[in-house]
């Protein structure tokens, strides 16, 4: 469980670096203007650790724009530490592929299943037939 200083730190860290990148504000030519989105930072629990997951627009490239990004995680720490100034150390940035949106899609995929939903309406018809028992 995040404490609220880990969420509020990690929220803080993910606007500003959200603002230097939407700038352009790497030297980087992989991400120059690249659109990238940046879901959720994590903080480990002494500050001093930003885990940062990106999806880049359309989710093409995303390892190449994780080792882009990595390349550039000195440069973005400085930058950052320009824009934050509450914190007394600028946490270590770590970047990490955001796959939630593919983990979703391959759930209702498997979910869409015809054997999978057969057994799901099977579970559903028994759930309410116990319900019925009960309160009837």
């Amino acid at each position: 469980m995040l404490s609220q200083r880990q969420l509020r730190v990690g929220e803080l860290v993910r606007h500003a670096l959200s603002d230097i990148l939407m700038r352009g504000g790497t030297y980087d030519p992989e991400l120059d203007r690249r659109p990238i989105t940046i879901p959720e930072v994590r903080m480990s629990a002494d500050l001093k650790i930003a885990t940062v997951y990106v999806m880049p627009l359309g989710g093409e490239d995303g390892e190449r724009t994780v080792k882009a990004l990595a390349r550039s995680a000195r440069h973005l720490r400085g930058e950052l530490s320009k824009q934050i100034r509450q914190l007394k150390y600028m946490p270590e940035l770590r970047f990490r592929l955001d796959t939630r949106f593919d983990d979703d899609d391959k759930m209702r995929t498997m979910l869409a299943e015809p054997k999978v939903a057969d057994d799901l309406a099977k579970d559903d018809l028994a759930n309410d037939e116990d319900g019925e028992a009960n309160h009837g």
